[in-house]
C-alpha cells in the first residue's frame, strides 16, 4: 500500500489506516476474538497505521491494539492515540453509558492542560504495553463537545500548557508528530491560527457529502504543510447505505434534506457502474493534503468489503459530479456521540 508524508515530519502512513473505536464496543459489543481478527484482516491488507484512543471502551481498544502489535517489528507500522481524557476507576455498577457496551470499569474527566497530558500519555503507554507512540492527537476539543463556555475553559488550557507538553514529547523523542482529533472545523481554525500542529484527525467533515473543510481549513493546511488523516468517510453511515430508512448521518436519523442528497449521489455513482462506497471511500485522497483514510470496523468481512472497494481506481474528474450535492457545515446534535 502507498504511503504519505504527515506534515513536515519523516513519518509516512500508509494511504488507508485502521480506527478502533468498534473494537472498543462502540454500540454493540466485539469480543476479544473478533477484535483481534479484524486486526489481523486489516495487517493482511496492507494497513500499517492504526489508531486509538483511551475513551474507545474506557481503554479496551487500547488494550487490544498493544496486544496485537506487541510482536511486530516496531518500525513496520505507525500507532496514533489521543489525550484530552483522563480515565479513572469506577464500581462496575457505576459505569456510564457512553455506548460502548462491556466497557472497562472507567469512567472518564476532561484535562487538556499540560499535567493532565503527561498523565495521559503514561496511562496509555500503561494500557497499549509498547515502547513508543508516534502520533499524539487532542481528542474532542471543541464547541461541538463542550458547548462555547466549557470550551473556552479548554481551550485555554491547551493553548497555555497542553501545546508545551506536546512539543516536549515531540522534542525529546517521545512522539513524532501531533494534532487534533476532532469532528468540527471551527476548533481546528482556532488552535491553527496560534500554534503549527502536524496533522489533524478529522472525522466526517471532508467527505464525498460534506465540504466543511473546504473553504478554511484545507487552504491553511496546505499554507502550513499540516496533513489530515480523514475520517467518518461514510458520514455514519449513510454513504454506505444509501438513503434507506432509518439511515444515519453524523450520529443521528439523517433528515429528508441529507437523504433526497444522498439518492442522487447514489444514482450518479450507479450511472457509472459503482456502489455510492467506492467514490465516498477514495474521494478525499484526491487531495494531496490528505495522508489517509481512516476505516473504522469490528468485523473482518465489512473491513475486506471497503478495502476491494478501494481498488477501483476513480478518476479525480468523476468526483466532480457528486459537488452539487454537498454539504457545507451542518450542526451536530446534542446526543451525538463523537469518536
Amino acid at each position: 500500500m502507498q504511503t504519505r508524508k504527515i506534515g513536515r515530519t519523516s513519518l509516512s502512513v500508509t494511504e488507508y489506516s485502521f480506527g478502533t473505536a468498534g473494537l472498543g464496543g462502540l454500540y454493540r459489543e466485539c469480543p476479544r476474538e473478533a477484535a483481534m481478527a479484524t486486526l489481523d484482516a486489516a495487517w493482511e491488507a496492507g494497513i500499517r497505521y492504526f489508531d486509538t484512543a483511551p475513551w474507545y471502551g474506557l481503554g479496551l481498544a487500547e488494550r487490544r491494539v498493544g496486544d496485537f502489535l506487541r510482536d511486530k517489528p516496531r518500525d513496520s507500522f505507525v500507532l496514533s492515540t489521543k489525550v484530552g481524557r483522563l480515565l479513572h476507576p469506577v464500581p462496575e455498577d457505576e459505569v456510564p453509558d457512553y455506548s460502548y457496551v462491556k466497557a472497562l470499569n472507567f469512567d472518564a474527566t476532561y484535562d487538556y492542560g499540560y499535567d493532565g497530558i503527561m498523565r495521559s500519555v503514561e496511562m496509555s503507554y500503561a494500557r497499549l504495553g509498547l515502547n513508543r507512540i508516534d502520533i499524539l492527537y487532542v481528542h474532542d476539543i471543541g464547541g461541538y463537545t463542550h458547548g462555547a463556555a466549557k470550551n473556552a475553559v479548554y481551550l485555554r488550557q491547551l493553548l497555555e500548557s497542553g501545546l508545551k507538553a506536546l512539543e516536549e514529547l515531540k522534542s525529546g523523542g517521545v512522539i513524532s508528530a501531533y494534532g487534533l482529533g476532532v469532528n468540527e472545523v471551527p476548533v481546528c481554525l482556532d488552535v491553527m491560527r496560534q500554534a503549527d500542529i502536524d496533522c489533524i484527525l478529522l472525522a466526517g467533515r471532508y467527505t464525498l457529502l460534506d465540504r466543511s473543510a473546504v473553504a478554511e481549513l484545507l487552504p491553511l493546511c496546505a499554507s502550513k504543510e499540516t496533513s489530515l488523516v480523514v475520517g467518518g468517510v461514510f458520514n455514519s453511515g449513510i454513504l454506505a447505505t444509501g438513503p434507506v430508512e432509518g439511515a444515519h448521518f453524523d450520529y443521528m436519523p439523517a433528515t429528508e434534506e441529507v437523504r433526497t442528497k444522498v439518492a442522487a449521489m447514489e444514482r450518479i455513482a450507479a450511472e457509472r457502474g459503482m456502489p455510492l462506497a467506492a467514490p465516498a471511500l477514495q474521494f478525499p485522497l484526491a487531495n494531496p493534503q490528505v495522508a489517509s483514510v481512516l476505516l473504522g470496523t469490528a468485523k473482518p468481512s465489512s473491513l475486506a468489503r471497503n478495502m476491494e472497494l478501494t481498488g477501483r481506481k476513480i478518476a479525480p474528474e468523476d468526483f466532480a459530479a457528486f459537488e452539487p450535492y454537498t454539504l457545507v457545515a451542518p450542526e451536530l446534535g446534542a446526543d451525538a456521540v463523537r469518536v
